[in-house]
């Protein structure tokens, strides 16, 4: 009787390999799924902290708010006329803040101009943020280009977005801004307008906006609403404002 010979056969050996294979191809499967989940995760992580950060230094900035009187129209052979330095309209918003975007509260003021813009592809819109370095109350005035008739409002030169501008927020569905005014009549409530035309400066502002494309797995811009608290008033003249 021969002795039986050890070994495997060809047929053992395919099925080894194919469950190899297989094995192998269920392995990569799970790493690759696993790395786009993460991929989505992260994505999605660094959009709500891209959300939260914006709202927050839009917050900040508000806030930050210093009460410049300035000279709307000066120039080498006029003063021009003393003014509180705010602009307020719908979708455009102008004014000094001790709070930069490059070295936030340890930064010299800025001129910080807040509007809205067409997004991408004309879908939507979007809030961008411009900031001039504050040179004076002469320097701001220089963008005032002179008092509105019949109202305490003042026009100022029109805003454009460049290559240093910031996106505060993008694929909006709309943004607009409101101010607080004080109550019109005793025992009534303020009133939130949708263009400022005082002499002073408002209580507050409301940035408002929605997203184009709402997800519900995502952190979504809010409406804003930041305090304005200002102690003086433009009409009193003051030692640090040059008049």
């Amino acid at each position: 009787m021969k002795r039986a010979e050890r070994g495997i056969t060809l047929m053992e050996l395919l099925i080894a390999i194919t469950l190899l294979s297989m094995l192998s191809v269920g392995l990569l499967l799970a790493l690759r799924i696993g790395l786009n989940t993460y991929e989505k995760t992260q994505t999605r992580l660094m959009d709500n902290r891209r959300v939260a950060g914006a709202q927050r230094i839009l917050e900040q900035q508000l806030e930050g708010l210093m009460p410049v009187v300035a000279a709307c129209g000066a120039g080498p052979a006029t003063g021009g006329v003393k003014m509180a330095f705010f602009e307020g309209e719908p979708e455009v918003m102008r004014l000094v803040s001790t709070f930069s975007l490059q070295q936030a509260w340890r930064g010299r003021p800025q001129i910080l101009e807040v509007f809205v813009i067409p997004g991408a592809d004309g879908r939507g819109v979007r809030l961008v943020a411009n900031e001039i370095p504050y040179t004076g109350a002469t320097g701001a005035g220089q963008l005032c280009t002179g008092p509105i008739p019949g109202s305490k409002g003042f026009h100022f030169a029109p805003v454009t977005p460049g290559p240093r501008s910031f996106v505060l927020a993008d694929r909006l569905a709309y943004c607009r801004f409101l101010y607080l005014t004080p109550a019109l009549e005793a025992n009534q409530p303020p009133v939130w307008l949708p263009v400022w035309a005082a002499a002073n400066w408002p209580e507050g502002v409301r940035v408002e906006m929605a997203p184009l494309e709402p997800d519900p797995s995502r952190l979504q811009p809010i409406a804003i609403t930041a305090p304005i608290h200002v102690h003086r008033s433009p009409e009193i003249p003051y030692g640090d404002s040059g008049y």
